[in-house]
């Protein structure tokens, strides 16, 4: 069973399922502040670590080392530029099996998965080729 969320995880939560895309830990303050919700930094990240520990929260780091977060509704796969840092989604999902299998058959509570590959996106290829 999941925790209580408190008013902090509350609203980082209602703001990650309203956003379509994955947003920083500071987009996410910004946003918050913008609607003149009064949370502090460290507050919106130790909400964003208490979001993922219950599984409703997925990060994924950025080549320039920043983390994104979205809802952990759905498994995610990309293909990203080494170069530019652009990330390109995919639409199929490789390891559907191989999670239904670990999920049974190990004492672990998987809540989802992220699959990236790393090299250079068309443009980057031509501009560094």
């Amino acid at each position: 069973m999941k925790a209580k969320l408190t008013r902090g995880q509350q609203w980082v939560y209602e703001l990650l399922t309203s956003t379509s895309t994955e947003i920083t830990a500071q987009d996410i303050f910004a946003q918050l502040q913008a609607q003149g919700r009064s949370l502090g930094l460290a507050t919106v990240y130790r909400a964003i670590k208490a979001l993922q520990l219950q599984g409703l929260v997925q990060a994924r780091s950025l080549t320039n080392g920043e983390w994104v977060y979205r809802p952990a509704s759905e498994d995610c796969h990309y293909l990203t530029c080494l170069n530019c840092g652009r990330s390109f989604p995919l639409d199929m999902c490789p390891l559907n099996g191989l999670e239904f299998s670990l999920q049974h058959s190990s004492p672990f509570t998987i809540y989802y998965h992220t699959l990236e590959f790393f090299g250079l996106c068309e443009p980057c290829s031509v501009q560094c080729g």
